[in-house]
């Protein structure tokens, strides 16, 4: 009877028809089941410990197997409802004493325990009338709500309702592996790129993989959010879970059991007790015990929002899982394993990539001896392959960030054990310094730049070691807004914080996070700091997105008092939206990535970026800015191989060394190699390419006094005297110096 008038109105089926169209799955065994029966009226008479019912059209069987307890005696009357997507799609009054098939146990009620089991034979025009939608819409939005009223008062004595599923959902792993994949691509794609002599290509692939890793952790945390989701929303952003470490795997999880009992914990058993113990939803807060709690998101098999517990004393309580919980809980990871978990997966990146690098490290040395590597492929990795490993290290650093800053802040309100409490303020402690003590890094080197050339370019490409070891934080910028990977830093800190520690109030989280995208959004939009304008033009989509979800996040709260149906239609639209955004996004990185593997000069596909970084960078492709000169000097490609160094980036350089004093003590500009005033290393009264064509210069300048009477250059020698070169004068003759241009000074 219930389900005759399933998806009953019209406008809506057509609505349900339209979306199948859209949403196509696989045919499989057409089924509605229901695995949980959970009480939706405060203090109510009657639970359910175990509710299981299967319906089959296939073999037109109704199957359940039902246990519960009532404390209800007397006649009573039954009033069912059924919601599809929030809309009421039916309701029918039932008296069980007139109805065959519930008078016995019904009429009259006793108090006491009530078994049920048995398979019922359906007629064949029942199934008729259900829709094959029904079956067929993923993440099905259904439930049945069932009143129990006193006879001659006709209050309610009792409530309890079950959410419907079909089988179909888009949670699907292979969604997950695939993006995961896609994402780790791009990353390779712009090492190996890069290794090339690439790095404009290199820079490109790995700002967009990046950014498109950053759209599946925002994804997840909006599954994170104690905001009672649509079950549609949650399948979706499930998908994502991976970024964030929530991936089970049977060994980790029984390490992690392991480690908290060790540590003095104490390991929840809601995923070993779901066999015998039925599902139910606890009452959200002591304001709403007069009210219906509202349903809220499907939890894996059994689709609530908690769990019962049923005691030997046949008591029952409940635990209820919310937020990171219920993403826990649907990736069949035990509740006190999730911090361990994520954390795990953490450590196994870092030693993997570790391990990725010395190996590959190993492979170009053999093929070098074996005289396969042809040219001076990958020369400069093999050189300096420590310090892109330390460059890799704080990349890996910086991607899990999100990750750890929302599972070691959530750690520090549940305290599994004392060991993982301290796990979790070592690890967030680490990587905030890091990430603080690498942008302060990125920051004085741009700022020394600025000063001694007004260009911040100069530096930050110039030096290998800088670009290989900080160049991750900001080479997806222009380079005047090299400063903007700080608000990046502080916008993820506090999103993550408010995922972490307001699991209590979905409320508070959805307008936080509404703030902060619409924060992020403004500040992408109006300072454009990405490299170039199809960089720009990515991200500011990606705000735009992540904007766009908060906005519905929050109309899930409820806060507007909306219709129902106006919920679910609305998850239907967020899951459609970012599934098709999605999808673009990954073909963009899958396409960058693949042609920058294959094809022979991937560079030519971009346009030089403004700031003329290109200049400076050290690359086996020709350089056509009109900078190559002067950049080839400041790079040391000279031919006697002068390298003038910078100092600012020395491995002593550390919050410890003191080499900030040592450098304070020094005259200015003396760390860069240069005695007296800041100075370009070549003295632009002199024609950069000689008449005659000839490259008179036999060495490089050398400075041997604070004033810096420089040494001859051989033939067609010159002096640079103090009275050609006061600091003020020659920077206020000089605004057009080429240094400044593309940098954000000539405007």
């Amino acid at each position: 009877m219930l389900l005759r008038s399933l998806l009953g109105p019209a406008p809506f089926a057509f609505f349900l028809a339209a979306l199948s169209v859209l949403l196509p799955f696989a045919d499989a065994e057409r089924l509605i089941q229901s695995k949980s029966l959970n009480p939706c009226l405060a203090n109510s008479s009657f639970s359910a410990t175990l509710f299981n019912v299967l319906f089959t059209p296939d073999n037109e069987t109704l199957t359940f197997d039902f246990v519960g307890v009532s404390d209800i005696s007397g006649n009573v009357t039954l009033e069912l409802q059924l919601f599809v997507y929030g809309y009421r799609a039916y309701r029918k009054s039932l008296i069980p004493c007139e109805n065959a098939d519930l008078k016995k146990g019904l009429c009259p009620m006793n108090t006491g325990q009530i078994k049920l089991k048995s398979n019922i034979p359906l007629d064949a025009d029942i199934i008729k009338n259900i829709p094959n939608i029904a079956y067929n819409v993923p993440d099905l939005d259904g439930i049945v709500q069932i009143y129990i009223n006193d006879t001659n008062t006709n209050q309610p004595l009792a409530c309890v309702e079950a959410e419907l599923s079909n089988g179909k959902t888009v949670y699907q792993k292979g969604v997950g592996w695939a993006t995961a994949a896609i994402a780790g691509l791009g990353l390779a794609a712009s090492a190996i790129t890069s290794g090339l002599g690439h790095s404009n290509t290199a820079a490109h692939v790995a700002a967009n993989a990046l950014s498109l890793f950053g759209y599946f952790q925002a994804q997840a945390f909006i599954g994170m959010t104690a905001v009672e989701l649509p079950p549609i929303v949650m399948s979706w952003t499930q998908n994502f879970q991976w970024s964030m470490g929530i991936i089970k795997v049977t060994f980790l999880q029984e390490m992690a059991t392991w480690y908290q009992r060790a540590t003095g914990g104490t390991p929840s058993t809601v995923l070993s007790d779901l066999s015998t113990e039925s599902v139910q939803v606890q009452k959200r807060s002591l304001a709403m015990a007069a009210k219906l709690v509202r349903r809220t998101a499907a939890v894996a098999a059994r689709g609530a929002n908690a769990l019962a517990k049923r005691s030997a004393s046949d008591e029952t309580s409940t635990v209820t899982v919310r937020g990171i919980e219920r993403v826990g809980f649907r990736a069949n990871i035990e509740l006190t394993n999730i911090f361990l978990t994520g954390y795990a997966f953490f450590l196994i990146f870092v030693l993997f990539v570790i391990l990725g690098v010395c190996l590959f490290k190993g492979l170009l040395e053999g093929l070098a001896k074996g005289g396969q590597l042809s040219g001076n492929k990958f020369q400069e990795f093999r050189n300096g392959w420590l310090t892109v490993l330390k460059g890799i290290m704080f990349r890996i650093v910086l991607i899990g960030f999100p990750q750890m800053v929302v599972l070691c802040f959530w750690e520090l309100t549940k305290r599994d054990s004392a060991a993982e409490i301290v796990l979790a303020i070592f690890t967030i402690v680490t990587m905030v310094c890091i990430l603080g003590w690498a942008s302060s890094k990125v920051i004085r080197i741009a700022q020394r730049s600025i000063t001694m050339h007004k260009n911040p370019a100069y530096i930050l490409y110039s030096d290998p070691v800088s670009l290989n070891k900080w160049g991750f934080l900001y080479v997806q910028f222009k380079a005047t807004a090299y400063y903007f990977i700080v608000p990046v830093l502080g916008y993820t800190l506090v999103k993550g914080m408010f995922i972490a520690l307001g699991q209590n109030s979905g409320t508070t989280q959805a307008i936080a996070l509404l703030l902060l995208e619409a924060a992020s959004l403004i500040a992408v939009s109006i300072l454009r700091p990405y490299m170039d304008k199809k960089t720009n033009v990515f991200n500011i989509a990606i705000a735009a997105i992540n904007f766009i979800s908060a906005i519905f996040l929050l109309i899930f709260t409820g806060v507007f008092n909306q219709p129902g149906l106006v919920t679910g239609v609305m998850g239907v639209i967020f899951f459609i939206y970012n599934a098709v955004f999605a999808l673009v996004l990954l073909f963009m990185v899958l396409g960058a990535s693949y042609l920058a593997l294959t094809s022979k000069n991937p560079d030519t596909r971009y346009q030089p970026m403004r700031d003329d970084r290109g200049s400076f960078i050290k690359s086996e492709a020709q350089l056509t800015t009109e900078l190559d000169a002067l950049g080839a000097t400041a790079r040391g490609d000279g031919k006697n191989g002068y390298k003038p160094r910078t100092g600012i980036d020395d491995d002593d350089d550390s919050f410890s060394s003191g080499s900030l004093e040592r450098a304070a003590a020094q005259p200015k500009g003396a760390e860069a190699g240069y005695y007296g005033g800041p100075r370009t290393p070549v003295d632009s009264s002199v024609p950069m390419f000689p008449a005659n064509g000839a490259d008179n210069r036999t060495a490089p300048p050398t400075y041997s006094s604070p004033r810096g009477n420089t040494a001859p250059y051989g033939p067609g020698t010159y002096t640079r005297t103090n009275s050609q070169r006061s600091d003020g004068g020659f920077r206020q003759q000089n605004n057009a110096s080429p240094w400044q241009r593309g940098a954000g000074y000539d405007h």
